[in-house]
């Protein structure tokens, strides 16, 4: 599987082509009072099966085909922390017959400078045989207008 290289540059708001809004958790803060470096990675997977569910039909509990996560990373530029929301910016760097890379942008609610950003990759799998499969096409229909150049 060939990928992506991730974005020397932070990213901007104007970058990602769908948001979902994410309301910090008071759990989520660690003892520096800022939301915990693990938790980005929650908020990745939220934003990503989010879209999958309510625009491609995902039914992560039966589907005969399920995406399985094989990279992530992330980088951490400003601090956030309980009780914030924050936008959750997705685009599609990617798309093979397989595999989606997804960029995930974290933007303090209204700001357009990028908290932390960072990268998440699907390979689409048989359930049964955990073997690679093609993107179902309702999950494939619901990822083309996030695709960037």
């Amino acid at each position: 599987m060939t990928t992506s290289r991730p974005p020397t540059k932070a990213p901007r708001r104007g970058d990602y082509r769908h948001f979902l809004a994410i309301p910090t958790r008071w759990m989520d803060n660690d003892v520096y009072a800022h939301v915990n470096n693990v938790t980005y990675y929650s908020y990745f997977d939220t934003a990503v099966n989010q879209h999958l569910v309510a625009h491609g039909g995902l039914r992560p509990d039966s589907d005969p085909v399920v995406g399985y996560v094989v990279e992530t990373n992330c980088r951490y530029l400003a601090p956030i922390a309980f009780p914030q929301v924050v936008d959750a910016g997705l685009r599609v760097m990617r798309m093979g017959r397989s595999s989606v890379v997804y960029e995930i942008g974290i933007f303090v609610a209204g700001t357009d400078e990028c908290a932390a950003f960072g990268r998440f990759v699907h390979v689409w799998v048989e359930r049964a045989t955990n073997r690679p499969a093609d993107i179902p096409p309702g999950i494939r229909a619901a990822l083309a207008p996030l695709v960037v150049e």
